[in-house]
């Protein structure tokens, strides 16, 4: 696929790595008004980079926007004359409306995607939504996020919501296992050692509820006997809001985003 990633920030940049990783490019152009933090993908085979987005639009097929909200009307008035009837305009700007995209650039092939960081490493879950027209290229999409984690196909209305679950949540869960970690650590482990056990202990519950389908509470049950010390420290952190203060931290979070963008 000739991909074009527009705004080779930090997400950016986690795309465009997880496309080299796994191999999903027949081109690909990296384009950022500033490029010296680009030097990193300037020896790969297949990659170009560019201060041009107009070259990197008409180099390319799929066009991912990657820039900031207040960036993207911008850059859609600067391409939009450039663009074909192929052309496939995926959005991962946060709180900008298809509708909106629409206005600018006309009837095209608009898809909302929502990925998190973790797609560097090929294990990002990621939202989609598009336009009408858009669906008829929203396997496109899938295509190109399945290979860089998992996708789903959500209204757009819920994009919102996806957000903080996905990509703010990415944040949630360090700052979960950085706390296991530091438990860890109080229970006499070395910080290396700790961090080992949070992250591979994280891996293996999600990896369990994957693999077998399972609601959390069958699998907690699995592990938490009578009067045994599983129980004992999970009732404590209930005790303290745990639960309560995660979900409290996701609505926060949801009204904040609604704030802020320009849906």
């Amino acid at each position: 696929m000739k991909i074009a990633i527009i705004g080779a920030g930090n997400l950016g940049i986690s795309i465009a790595k997880g496309l080299i990783l796994n191999n999903a490019i027949t081109s690909l152009y990296l384009s950022k008004r500033k490029i010296g933090n680009l030097e990193e993908f300037k020896d790969f085979p297949k990659v170009e980079i560019t201060p041009d987005n107009k070259l990197a639009v008409e180099n390319s097929d799929i066009l991912i926007l990657a820039v900031q909200p207040l960036q993207l009307e911008n850059v859609l008035h600067e391409i939009k004359d450039l663009l074909t009837e192929n052309h496939v305009l995926i959005s991962t700007v946060t709180g900008f409306a298809i509708s909106r995209m629409e206005s600018i650039v006309g009837e095209r092939y608009i898809i909302r995607a929502m990925p998190n960081t973790a797609i560097a490493v090929g294990k990002s879950m990621t939202c989609l939504a598009s336009n009408k027209i858009g669906e008829k290229r929203i396997a496109v999409a899938e295509a190109i996020f399945n290979r860089l984690g998992t996708s789903i196909i959500i209204p757009e209305s819920k994009m919102q919501a996806a957000t903080v679950i996905c990509a703010s949540g990415i944040a949630f869960w360090m700052r979960l296992m950085r706390a296991t970690t530091q438990g860890a650590i109080q229970l006499g482990f070395d910080a290396k050692e700790a961090q080992e056990l949070s992250m591979q202990t994280c891996l293996g519950a999600a990896s369990l509820l994957i693999e077998s389908g399972m609601h959390p509470e069958a699998e907690i049950d699995k592990v938490t006997t009578p009067r045994g010390c599983t129980i004992e420290g999970l009732n404590e952190m209930e005790h303290n809001g745990l639960s309560s203060s995660l979900i409290k931290g996701i609505q926060a979070s949801f009204k904040k985003i609604n704030t802020i963008t320009t849906d």
